[in-house]
């Protein structure tokens, strides 16, 4: 709020509240004194000088041109016997009512309040394209509740052992979220939270128990969230040995890192889930995103099948265990092989046609899991070759692999993707040094190779230069054989002139 440029922003409400079971009060704190109780017993919210409870006479109001949010403001409370849905019908457009900065504009926006329980509700302001003096929002807002459906009513459930054990209490708001919180706690024991199947991947993967072990504090809260996809800001699995992730669970805590020692999630997926997707469970990991966005392998267990028994687990699913000292974001993920060709190279970069070229290449599997892929040497990005290979992490292998050339050019060769250079096959241009007659380097030839001074040799009659076949004169001759030499690039053609 600053004092110069102001929009004024006053809201009250002058319909009767949805019911007798909701009271409405200014909040407590600071920002209370934007709400009071007018004349008419109606909740007014002012945020500007006219409000009675502001005594800066400095203050002016919100300031022109600017966003932000003033939490806390007034409060909601619940007063039935039953559950309820609570939300606000307003019709402005640079005032949002929010709670938790989630906006309880309209039915589809409400929160549902048990029995006695209070919500806050604070205020999104934008007043980016607005005047001094301009009123933000509309002159009237309206709070309404209705009983909740027994379906929509998040499940609470409270347990304790007795004999000192913690008081546990889970409540199951969706399919997909807990919030946990146990009370009562021994120093140093395990506290243990039932999840009841929480979704992560739908039914196909659930979370099924939290264990914080080694607690050192009196009570604890913890919330769980899971999703089949990333959370909202928030990185997708990324690291080195490139795993699928599977689904994600986010974990939210009250205690500090010296309060507890170590958090075992239980997890399980349904057994037709992973046939049909062909995961192997032993391939089944638990990764968990640190602070700065990297992803670490925490690793996973499977349970035995005498555990599965003992403990009453149902058998169509694959039980896991994982263990973590640090809280934060998971991603249940499956180990996947992954081939690389980290190097290609030609055995040798000129051949003739009709023969084999040959290329060799180094594979390395960088994932985290044993496997078997099919390298493939393409020529022009046409596959021509390939070979089978079966590596443990981190292993490599070398391969040869080999294909024919009839055809004189130049091709382009890679072995999965990586370039191994380009080979030379015969003459591209289509000129051989052999059509060019073979007589030997001394002269003698085989007839074929002609005489500078007559038709098929020497004479004896000491006449000078004679045309060759076709008249080219040897002035021109040498001219065209010079031509040659340049546009044979490493081919040097000689020919020897007879003399008398």
């Amino acid at each position: 709020m600053l004092p110069s440029a102001a929009a004024a922003f006053t809201i009250s409400q002058s319909d009767t509240l949805a019911n007798d079971d909701l009271a409405v009060q200014p909040a407590d704190g600071p920002n209370g004194q934007y709400a009071y109780l007018n004349d008419d017993d109606e909740i007014a919210i002012d945020v500007s000088a006219s409000n009675p409870n502001i005594r800066d006479p400095s203050f002016e109001g919100v300031s022109v041109g600017t966003t932000g949010t003033v939490d806390d403001v007034f409060t909601i409370t619940y007063t039935g016997d039953e559950y309820a849905h609570a939300w606000i019908d307003h019709s402005g457009e640079n005032v949002t009512f929010v709670t938790e900065g989630d906006s309880i504009e309209g039915e589809a926006n409400n929160v549902t309040l048990a029995p006695d329980e209070t919500v806050a509700v604070g205020l999104a302001l934008d007043a980016r394209g607005t005047a001094a003096g301009t009123t933000l929002g509309a002159d009237e807002f309206s709070i309404r509740a209705e009983i909740a459906e027994p379906e929509s009513v998040p499940s609470t459930s409270s347990s304790s052992t007795g004999d000192g054990d913690p008081i546990t209490t889970v409540t199951s708001p969706s399919d997909d979220r807990r919030e946990f919180t146990a009370s009562d706690i021994d120093r140093g024991e395990t506290v243990r939270f039932e999840a009841d199947g929480m979704h992560l991947d739908g039914g196909n993967v659930t979370l099924d128990r939290l264990d914080v072990e080694g607690v050192r504090a009196d009570s604890v809260e913890v919330n769980a969230d899971g999703s089949r996809d990333p959370f909202a800001n928030e990185s997708a699995l990324d690291a080195p040995t490139t795993p699928r992730s599977i689904a994600y669970l986010g974990v939210e805590h009250d205690f500090g890192a010296d309060e507890v020692d170590a958090m075992t999630v239980r997890f399980s997926a349904s057994r037709e889930r992973l046939d049909d997707a062909g995961i192997d469970p032993e391939n089944v990991t638990f990764y968990r995103q640190t602070d700065g966005g990297e992803w670490t392998e925490k690793g996973a267990s499977v349970v035995g099948e005498e555990t599965i028994e003992s403990r009453g687990l149902p058998e169509d699913r694959v039980h896991f265990r994982a263990t973590t000292d640090e809280f934060s974001t998971f991603a249940v993920a499956e180990r996947v092989p992954r081939f690389d060709a980290t190097e290609a190279t030609l055995d040798t970069p000129a051949i003739d046609p009709g023969e084999e070229a040959t290329v060799r290449a180094t594979v390395e599997n960088g994932g985290g899991v044993a496997g078997e892929r099919t390298v493939t040497l393409t020529v022009d990005d046409d596959p021509v070759a390939n070979e089978t290979v079966a590596l443990a992490p981190n292993e490599t292998a070398t391969l040869a692999l080999s294909a024919a050339f009839e055809t004189a050019g130049e091709y382009d060769l890679a072995v999965s993707g990586t370039d191994a250079g380009t080979l030379l096959v015969g003459d591209p241009a289509g000129t051989d040094g052999d059509s060019v007659g073979d007589g030997d380097a001394s002269g003698g030839g085989d007839g074929d190779a002609r005489s500078a001074t007559g038709g098929e040799g020497t004479d004896g009659s000491g006449g000078g230069p004679i045309e060759e076949p076709a008249g080219i004169d040897l002035t021109d001759l040498g001219r065209l054989l010079a031509l040659s030499v340049l546009a044979v690039a490493g081919v040097e053609l000689l020919r020897r002139i007879s003399r008398p």
